[in-house]
Parts: structure tokens; C-alpha cells; sequence
């Protein structure tokens, strides 16, 4: 597993990935981008790679897009580069897993339409048009703290291994 020195605190991590949330971007690009120094890459291409994940995987409400950014970050975090190498690809899930455990234990599900409250009815009139960000939005929806919630889970653990 790589160690990765980061000077960025748990709170600034928070208030950068809900700041980018605030500003439009999805649940997934506002995670995964404000760890781009962990990442090294540009947010810009962090925003162009991680957009399909947004809504729960292109606005389908199944994993929440927190949660797959989590798990894209654990790509950086704990690298499985080499297919034959077993424990590699072992770390990188036994991490992807306690990240998803850790958000579960604090929002009860990782799946969108769960933690949204939509049921079938709701969900089958769910189309690709993302929802405006008006203040009915964030009155409305808890996005901004799942976005908060996932990016102190990394955070902490890069501060801590653990």
C-alpha cells in the first residue's frame, strides 16, 4: 500500500468537496476532486473521468456517487497494478470495502435511491436531466453531507492508515 503525505487536514478536505458540490459538480467529482494532489491529476480531468458516476452511476440511483468516488480514490490509495499480483488487488478491495462499511455505518445504505428515500414509483420517472441546484435542492436533498461523510472517511484514513 503506498503512503501517501498529504498537508491537507480532514476539515479542508470537507469543505473542498463540498464547496465543488456547492459549485455544480456531482457527489463523485466533488470526492475525487478534492483529493487531486492524492490522485495527481488535474481536476479537470478528475471532473471529465469521474462524471458518469454521478446520481448513483449516471443518475440510475444505485451506488451513491460518494461512495464511487471513495472507491476510485482507493485506486490511488492502495494500487492494483499488476493482475497476478493477488495481495495488491487484495488490499485494494479490503480498502474500497472498509471505506463503503464505514459510510454504511454512518448513512445506513450506500445505494442512492435508498438514501434519497425514492421508492419505484419515484425512481421509474427518474431521467438522465440532472436536478437544478436551487436552495428547494439542498433544502431537499442530504447530497452535500454524503459528499462531506465520504470525504472525511478518506481523509481520516489518510491521515491515520486506517
Amino acid at each position: 500500500m503506498q503512503k501517501h503525505e498529504t498537508h491537507i487536514g480532514v476539515e479542508e478536505r470537507v469543505a473542498r468537496a463540498t464547496a465543488l458540490f456547492k459549485e455544480g459538480y456531482n457527489c463523485a467529482q466533488a470526492v475525487v476532486m478534492a483529493f487531486d494532489d492524492v490522485m495527481e491529476m488535474s481536476p479537470e480531468m478528475l471532473a471529465k473521468i469521474t462524471a458518469p458516476f454521478g446520481g448513483g452511476m449516471g443518475r440510475m440511483r444505485e451506488v451513491c456517487g460518494t461512495v464511487s468516488g471513495m472507491t476510485f480514490l482507493a485506486g490511488a490509495i492502495a494500487p492494483a497494478v499488476n493482475p497476478q499480483n493477488l495481495s495488491e488487488r487484495q488490499a485494494n478491495y479490503a480498502l474500497v470495502q472498509q471505506f463503503a462499511d464505514s459510510f454504511r455505518k454512518e448513512n445506513g445504505d450506500i445505494i442512492c435511491r435508498k438514501l434519497l428515500g425514492l421508492d419505484a414509483a419515484t425512481e421509474s420517472k427518474e431521467t438522465p436531466m440532472p436536478s437544478q441546484r436551487t436552495t428547494e435542492y439542498y433544502r431537499k436533498r442530504p447530497c452535500v453531507e454524503y459528499v462531506g461523510c465520504a470525504a472525511r472517511i478518506v481523509a481520516e484514513y489518510l491521515l491515520n492508515g486506517k
